[in-house]
């Protein structure tokens, strides 16, 4: 497996302790975790056969991975048909060096994007700014944290880390050189400004460069869904049209696509569907009156071909819904930089060691609470916390913790083998725990412990343990 750019290791608490600090982020926060929520149990409440829709997804999920190599060169003979070419990148560098080539052959300087989470997984936009072309991304929210020289923080919504303020400051800096003040009354001022601004971009782009939700083997197809009109844009009005995706996206048929797409948009923003559905199929035909002259496909693997025969094979199934991180209370509380990798929240925590190497992301899996949400409500049911499960297992048996780490999970695996020391110990610690929180009512501080204390409470036990309660009850049957 080969691993993308240089990864900062071992940085993920100092990053969620920064984000716990972040004002301005926790008030971003605040304002939208609950809504995506709101949204998507209101849109599956009208979709009574939903869970049915999900068990026919992970079907046609499971099964093109068991034959992804056929439905890869079934797709690739079928771009052919349609006048396109299929170029196969096996890491993040072969991947924009196919890109650059691409748009070097046709003379390129200036080039739309529309929004693509795989693009970010290879650090493209750097790629191509290196090597001197005008790139400008196209969704409002890649637009901003592009000005703003950020990461998405959010699969779907880049820009959710970020209040309407630092947004306005953002534009006056770019767009005006803080030579003027114009007020931004509300967030239609924002987007009429930025639309002003990027219908120039696209009437000037030599190369569109957009992402696929899906891969159509039966047709050859691309297919993107967005709320805002700027994929379609970037694809039909360049002459060159270019799609850079992961193997995964492979789907055989476009009756499987018209299934996914029931349950993708509400579970990523709680619509029924998508503004914008758009099949993209090969160059321009004589009969067409808009559409790219040169179409090209860049297919990537980096790692992914590697996890087919592994346990973990199931994290593949992903459709970038973005629901997991959603209902995370962990992304709630720290956002989607702290993660630094570009997929964040649960299914990067499940997918990042995989991609990036345990050794650098090996701290994700231990983000989370494991309360099971982000399995709930998966829209493909991935079992996100037992792929986490096995990298922590994976981890912990690689000595990739810290001493503290690797202590406290040796003695706790030592306790509960031996079901009397285990009683001893919680009897012990109930008693311990009652005696520190006698006054509050809440424990505020444990050795061991200090950051999470630093940020929340233990609320103190009320009860004896749930063994000595089950003992009583049953004495009293």
């Amino acid at each position: 497996m080969l691993l993308i750019n240089k990864i900062p290791k071992h940085n993920f608490h100092s990053r969620a302790y920064t984000a716990l600090k972040d004002t301005h982020l926790q008030q971003a926060l605040n304002k939208t975790k609950h809504n995506f929520i709101n949204k998507r149990k209101k849109a599956i409440s009208h979709i009574p056969a939903f869970d049915s829709l999900r068990d026919e997804a992970v079907n046609i999920k499971n099964h093109t991975l068991d034959h992804l190599g056929l439905y890869l060169e079934l797709y690739e003979e079928n771009v052919i048909k349609s006048g396109g070419h299929v170029h196969w990148a096996q890491d993040s560098q072969e991947a924009c060096n196919i890109i650059h080539n691409i748009c070097r052959q046709y003379n390129a300087k200036n080039i739309t994007k529309g929004k693509s989470i795989v693009s970010e997984e290879i650090e493209l936009n750097n790629f191509l700014d290196d090597k001197g072309y005008n790139v400008t991304e196209t969704d409002l929210g890649e637009y901003i944290i592009q000005l703003r020289k950020e990461k998405p923080s959010h699969i779907i919504a880049p820009a959710v880390h970020l209040t309407q303020e630092q947004i306005k400051q953002a534009f006056r800096f770019h767009h005006h050189n803080n030579s003027e003040a114009p007020v931004y009354n509300t967030a239609s001022d924002l987007l009429s400004e930025a639309r002003k601004v990027l219908r120039q971009k696209f009437l000037h782009a030599d190369v569109g460069i957009t992402g696929a939700n899906f891969l159509i083997a039966q047709t050859g197809s691309s297919v993107i869904v967005t709320n805002e009109g700027n994929g379609d844009l970037t694809q039909i009005l360049p002459k060159t049209h270019i799609v850079i995706a992961s193997i995964e996206k492979i789907v055989p048929t476009i009756a499987d696509v018209s299934l996914l797409l029931r349950i993708l948009a509400p579970s990523a923003t709680g619509q029924e569907t998508s503004v914008y559905t758009t099949f993209s199929t090969g160059v321009k035909k004589p009969t067409d009156l808009e559409g790219p002259s040169n179409y090209h496909v860049v297919l990537l693997d980096n790692g992914r071909s590697h996890l087919l025969d592994h346990p973990d094979k199931e994290v593949l199934r992903c459709i970038r819904c973005g629901a997991c991180m959603n209902h995370c209370p962990v992304y709630h509380a720290i956002g989607g930089h702290a993660y630094n990798s570009t997929y964040p929240g649960p299914i990067g925590a499940a997918l990042s060691p995989h991609l990036f190497g345990l050794k650098n992301m090996y701290q994700l899996p231990f983000a989370s609470s494991f309360c099971g949400r982000c399995e709930e409500v998966c829209p493909v049911r991935i079992p996100l916390p037992k792929i986490m499960r096995h990298a922590r297992q994976k981890a912990y048996a690689s000595n990739l913790l810290s001493f503290k780490e690797n202590f406290l999970l040796s003695l706790w695996g030592y306790i509960v083998k031996y079901h009397f020391l285990y009683r001893i110990t919680s009897y012990v610690s109930i008693k311990c725990l009652r005696l520190i929180s006698r006054q509050k009512g809440y424990v505020q501080w444990l050795p061991f412990f200090g950051t999470y204390f630093s940020h929340k409470y233990l609320v103190a036990p009320t009860q004896d343990s749930f063994i000595t309660q089950y003992k009583r009850q049953q004495k009293n049957i």
